[in-house]
């Protein structure tokens, strides 16, 4: 046996272990018995009349609950008056629609990768009722309004109250649907109203929402903000925060029976309905939108949709649409919520917490319906987004690393510059700056499609480190070494391109690998620019997944597909980093790497 044998034994029996440990994960997730009881969890489906709620207790009397006369139309103008050639559009004939994949049931992804909800089924019958195809895309609520302020989407979808704050930054339609918020806590807890809400709690909201402002504004409390609805609740469940503040019909959508959770108290702000956003700047699309909505409910089409996915009674006073909109035909949801009554499971024994993370994080059924999806969607486009985004920043970082090696002030100022600022910044804070700031000006170029952008964003932050790692390794190698290729008769150009630089890449070859890794996680962010389904990367896919279900199991699963990626690839360049530091065997033995050094010498010599 050769001295090489043995370490690269060790090190096979390291990746066939790394790999037999993914396969009989996988293989549970995919083997794992049907009988384990497993619902539909699928949270992004129409629950349909029978599964009316009635109103709570302490909003049934109040009159004024969505009722805004002062922002609502008198009328609408004729649907056969709408001019589409007017409407401002990114694409003609086509609405570029801003939404979310996590808030079901008004704006979510459904099983088969689409988005859907109420929200979203409903514009999609107000476009039809124009003329207009729909193009949903991915965002995030905290840089919605933003988007569509910016005209990066010509509407925004996702259950947006209307209220005075948010006027000043978008327009808004008329209203299509009425919110509220509910306050749910753990089970057996102390608090019992909103009154009892005090400093030193961990009150959980989700960032950028009126809920938020809430808490912030009215009750004058500082709130734990969160990036989604599905964190929030999983907080809530495992008492890592004391009451959640949560839009009420979305917080009944993620509650199941048995979950140790309870609303008790309702609240809302006067005033505040549902609506879509359109930019200020483009009253003919609202316009239009106004007049398919009030389409729409004249037809029965927004009763059906209201109906098969928020079924609950209307608050005294509000309905949706303009002030002209008849008043839509609706099942006697108190008293259908009512018959059910006697079907509500009785009390449930709680869990111990241990049992809570076990159904949280290993859902064996969820494994086996993550694994397609982020097969065939989330690990493509991962792939497509990291090694795009690492082959600019190849590039563009070898050039600042020879500028930053300069001597001359106009190039190696500039490169200082760059790296620091693309060094300093958060990454999301990049990613939306190139995608938001740069995208509307290479619209033309870019189909005002954010995916190249993000790439472009994800390669210019990987240059800037790249960059500082190649000057390292670069200036890491000897002097003598360019010295002697020098005197060889190698010009300055050819000494750096054949010696120096081929040893200093050799030497930070773990540094470049590990950004490489960087970059796979990195390219979640891209997320922020958003992205249409067949887009998505790991991390979003996980993400809707979710959503759809209120359980973690599918974000681990994407964990397992970046471990599977990176894993490997640290231990292949550890062994690639071996055997250039030993160089090629000869004869069956290893020859040290200053021997074979000394004899290249002598012979040029």
């Amino acid at each position: 046996m050769s001295v090489r044998e043995g370490p690269r034994a060790t090190r096979g029996a390291k990746l066939l272990g790394l790999a037999a440990t993914i396969l009989i994960v996988c293989g549970l997730a995919m083997v794992a018995p049907t009988g384990l009881a497993h619902a539909d969890r699928n949270q992004c489906a129409p629950a349909g009349a029978n599964g009316a709620t009635a109103l709570p207790k302490d909003l049934t009397t109040t009159a004024g609950l969505g009722h805004d006369d002062n922002n609502t139309t008198a009328s609408v103008e004729p649907l056969s008056a709408v001019d589409d050639s007017t409407l401002g559009l990114q694409d003609p004939g086509v609405l570029t629609v801003g939404t979310l994949s996590d808030a079901p049931p008004s704006v979510c992804v459904n099983a088969t990768g689409t988005f859907s909800g109420f929200d979203n089924q409903l514009l999609l019958a107000i476009a039809k009722k124009l003329g207009l195809q729909v193009r949903f895309v991915s965002t995030d609520f905290s840089a919605l309004l933003a988007q569509v302020a910016s005209r990066r989407f010509d509407v925004g979808s996702a259950s947006v109250k209307a209220t005075a704050a948010r006027r000043h930054t978008v327009s808004f339609t008329n209203g299509y649907d009425f919110g509220y918020y509910a306050l749910v806590v753990p089970t057996g807890s102390p608090i019992k109203n909103f009154s009892d809400l005090a400093d030193g709690q961990r009150i959980g909201v989700v960032q950028g929402t009126v809920e938020e402002s809430y808490v912030v504004g009215d009750l004058h409390l500082q709130p734990v903000k969160y990036p989604g609805f599905a964190t929030v609740y999983a907080n809530l469940k495992t008492r890592q925060i004391d009451a959640w503040v949560a839009p009420a019909s979305l917080a009944a959508n993620l509650m199941k029976p048995g979950d140790p959770v309870a609303v008790v108290a309702n609240a809302f702000t006067p005033g505040d309905f549902v609506a879509y956003a359109v930019a200020k700047d483009n009253p003919s699309l609202l316009a239009a939108l106004n007049s398919g909505l009030d389409a729409v409910i004249a037809d029965g089409t927004w009763a059906q949709l209201y109906s098969e996915w928020v079924p609950r009674p209307l608050p005294p006073g509000w309905k949706p649409g303009s002030k002209a909109a008849p008043y839509p035909t609706l099942p006697d949801f108190a008293a259908v919520a009512a018959s059910h009554h006697h079907d509500a499971p009785g009390p449930t024994a709680p869990k111990s917490l241990l049992a809570q993370l076990g159904d949280q994080f290993f859902d064996w059924n969820l494994y086996r319906e993550a694994v397609p999806a982020l097969l065939m969607t989330g690990l493509p486009n991962t792939l497509i987004l990291a090694n795009s985004a690492l082959a600019i920043g190849l590039v563009l970082g070898m050039g600042l690393a020879i500028a930053g090696m300069a001597k001359a002030r106009w190039l190696r100022w500039p490169a200082r510059v760059y790296t620091d600022i693309f060094r300093g910044l958060p990454e999301v804070v990049i990613i939306l700056i190139v995608g938001m700031g740069i995208g509307p000006l290479v619209g033309g170029l870019t189909n005002n499609n954010p995916y190249p952008l993000g790439i472009a964003a994800l390669g210019l932050m990987a240059s800037a480190y790249i960059g500082e790692i190649l000057r390292s390794g670069i200036q890491s190698v000897d002097a003598g070494q360019l010295e002697a290729a020098r005197a060889l008769g190698f010009s300055y150009p050819a000494a750096m391109r054949l010696v120096v630089v081929p040893q200093g890449i050799r030497r930070v070859l773990p540094a470049l690998v590990n950004q490489a890794i960087a970059l796979l996680k990195g390219s979640a962010l891209v997320y922020f620019l958003g992205l249409v389904a067949q887009e998505r990367e790991l991390f979003q896919v996980g993400r809707d997944l979710n959503a759809q279900t209120g359980n973690l199991s599918p974000l681990v699963a994407a964990g397992l597909f970046y471990l599977l990626l990176t894993v490997p690839l640290t231990h292949l360049v550890n062994y690639i980093d071996v055997r250039l530091r030993r160089g090629s065997p000869r004869g069956g033995k290893d020859e040290p790497a200053e021997i074979v050094a000394s004899t290249f010498s002598q012979g040029l010599v």
